[in-house]
């Protein structure tokens, strides 16, 4: 029996990525995909999204919209990264087939969780704020749920949009804090620790046989490739979400170890950081398997045989 997943995302780049890679390894059964605001507003994370399932033909799976802003602050938009349509001008022309659902995000994650107790893993690619909203209605989804994998935060590194806050974290960090204290009993956070050693270069786009994903990947990626280059000296995409799912499907491509972590909300200098209590000075109970270290050979051999359509099976690659 396939897994239950579902994937909550604000379909930029590198999200539209991690789609393909959870839809293309036939490993889940994805109950649906839900989009929030965040590297784009909330309809382009949609339209995006609807894109990237017509790009692979898998009209069966239900986009449902969820919070159009963070939950007390301005949306902060990344089009500098992924372009004015989120997906770096790939598809831009192309019409859109797939339906958008009715309802609301975090109604269809509380019915998912309790219709299927215990079953259904969680994939957070954006910000959080369609999580807490959901435990803030339903406190007792957290008892149900499988899994949490969220892509946000860097607790080692520096960010990527101030000097101490990842992009996800940094635009609704009331969201992370609820979800980060809302009693999950399996979290994980992947982060910049580990994204950032998981990039995506010409060398692996050429060994993608599948010509319609890797002329979209590279197209959608041509810039951010580029940006790349212009900040940290190497032509390559990070693959941030993309190696959420990635966790998802293989748990061996990261090292965890489980810390309390906790979020700044009221700062000037620091909203978005993440604290991660190594030492546990606090004395407070870990709340977070946090993602260290990245098998990254691993992660992209897998990558490249999903897309190629050689995988064999979760934690199995050929």
């Amino acid at each position: 029996m396939k897994e239950k997943l579902i994937l909550d995302v604000d379909t930029g780049i590198d999200d539209a990525i991690g789609i393909l890679l959870a839809v293309k390894s036939n490993a889940f059964d994805i109950l649906g995909i839900t989009t929030v605001n965040g590297n784009v507003s909330l309809d382009q994370a949609t339209k995006n999204t609807c894109k990237i399932l017509d790009l692979v033909k898998a009209d069966y799976i239900p986009v449902i919209k969820g919070a159009s802003t963070p939950l007390l602050r301005k949306p902060f938009f990344e089009h500098r990264i992924h372009g004015e349509d989120g997906l770096g001008g790939a598809l831009k022309s192309e019409a859109i087939t797939h339906p958008v659902s009715d309802g609301f995000a975090p109604d269809f994650l509380i019915n998912s969780i309790l219709s299927f107790s215990g079953e259904v893993t969680l994939v957070f690619t954006g910000p959080l704020t369609n999580l807490a909203l959901a435990v803030k209605k339903c406190p007792q989804i957290t008892n149900h749920v499988k899994e949490v994998i969220f892509m946000g935060g860097v607790v080692k590194g520096s960010g990527n949009v101030t000097p101490t806050a990842e992009f996800n974290t940094y635009v609704d960090p009331e969201a992370a804090k609820i979800v980060l204290h809302a009693g999950f009993p399996s979290i994980t956070q992947v982060g910049l620790d580990v994204t950032r050693k998981a990039l995506l270069t010409k060398n692996h786009l050429d060994l993608i046989t599948d010509k319609i994903l890797a002329d979209y990947i590279a197209t959608s990626t041509n810039d951010y490739q580029q940006k790349y280059f212009n900040r940290y000296g190497v032509h390559a995409c990070a693959m941030h979400d993309p190696l959420a799912v990635g966790i998802a499907l293989n748990k061996g491509i990261v090292e965890t170890e489980k810390y309390f972590v906790d979020i700044e909300t009221r700062s000037e200098l620091c909203d978005g950081q993440l604290v991660c209590d190594f030492q546990n000075r606090l004395n407070k109970k870990a709340n977070l398997y946090v993602s260290l270290k990245v098998d990254d050979q691993a992660f992209f051999q897998m990558f490249i045989d999903i897309l190629n359509g050689h995988f064999l099976g979760k934690g199995v690659t050929s």
